[in-house]
């Protein structure tokens, strides 16, 4: 087993000392690097680059290339388990993911397999090995899915939405329907998520992506409900390491008292939520990670480095000296400049020096 050279992530995960905040960035791999893009005319599409080993490690590598990055994600689609269950993604140019076929009705759900993540997602299994392998104990490694809630709508739509209409429909006119979905996919996502941390994954994340469209009740149910589910059937360790959970729910800050019977170890903000209020509701009970608006990084090199301050003199105004992580509240764009991503978490590194010094 390999030594972690750099391991102030899992430190913060778990609420133990840090030298300085440790900082990664949610989609760190992605088209605003030049050298992704490459990889990705190579591979020839999206799904080609997800689904073939060794460009997937490489471009999981490739931000560690620039930055003083304090874990790697792996790089895969939070959508690779539906594909799994025979929907048939796709992307439109300019238009995000769609799927083939919907699951809108009882024989929908019925006809839904049981996914074995050994042969349908082995592309995933394999890639999580290799990175590891890869990184040679540099940084952690992360695995993730997206959640229940997140998978159901876009399964149910047909891809992306903003009003969720048929799967707002079946919540409120047949939610029966709603919870069979998202028990099925509560399910695939553990063993998938399972079967990422036997190959080497070393924390997992949980993309609520659209956890904030819903009303507080429903969220309650229908979202944080699944991913407890999930959290409470997930590996708690390997090869003697504790294996640390984060549920990011965009649009959720609302929700953080509630997520803390998750037993997830860290909760992920998006930039709505002032991190001093976080820290006031968690209690010190679990870490926490964000919350810079991604947008930020089109500003200057004066205005990125100002938020980032504001962001650390919150997360710090309590007077704690760990248990967090230092993120955007969700991924960064194509259209920032790869320069001003380098403005952030330099500044993460240097600034947090005042407060854990």
């Amino acid at each position: 087993m390999t030594t972690l050279k750099n391991d102030r992530f899992l430190r913060a995960l778990l609420r133990q000392p840090v030298d300085t905040t440790p900082v990664w960035m949610m989609r760190q791999a992605g088209r605003y690097l030049p050298e992704y893009r490459e990889t990705r005319a190579k591979a020839g599409d999206f799904l080609s680059l997800c689904k073939n080993t060794d460009f997937a490690c490489e471009v999981t590598l490739q931000p560690l290339r620039r930055y003083d990055l304090d874990a790697a994600i792996l790089f895969s689609d939070i959508l690779t388990v539906p594909d799994a269950l025979g929907l048939g993604l796709y992307f439109e140019t300019g238009e995000g993911p769609k799927f083939k076929k919907t699951i809108r009705t009882e024989q929908d759900i019925a006809g839904l397999g049981k996914i074995n993540v050994a042969t349908d997602l082995d592309y995933v299994v394999n890639a999580v090995r290799t990175i590891r392998q890869a990184l040679n104990g540099q940084v952690p490694l992360i695995g993730f899915s997206g959640s229940p809630w997140t998978l159901a709508t876009y399964m149910i739509e047909g891809g992306s939405s903003k009003e969720y209409r048929f799967t707002k429909e079946m919540l409120y006119k047949t939610p029966e329907l709603l919870h069979a979905l998202l028990d099925h996919l509560a399910d695939a996502v553990t063993d998938y998520l399972n079967a990422q941390i036997e190959a080497g994954a070393q924390v997992i994340q949980i993309f609520d992506s659209w956890g904030g469209a819903l009303a507080h009740r429903e969220y309650i149910e229908f979202s944080l409900n699944y991913m407890k589910k999930i959290v409470s059937g997930l590996i708690k360790e390997k090869d003697g390491q504790k294996i640390p959970v984060i549920l990011f729910t965009k649009g959720g800050g609302q929700w953080l008292s509630q997520m803390l019977d998750s037993h997830a170890d860290a909760l992920g903000l998006d930039w709505t939520t002032s991190l001093t209020h976080a820290r006031q509701v968690v209690q010190g009970k679990v870490a926490l990670q964000g919350n810079l608006d991604p947008a930020t990084l089109y500003g200057t090199p004066q205005t990125i480095e100002k938020a980032v301050k504001l962001m650390l003199d919150d997360a710090y105004a309590g007077g704690e000296k760990t248990g967090y992580i230092a993120n955007l509240g969700h991924g960064i764009t194509q259209w920032v400049d790869p320069a001003q991503a380098k403005i952030f978490i330099d500044t993460v590194h240097d600034y947090s020096q005042k407060y854990l010094g």
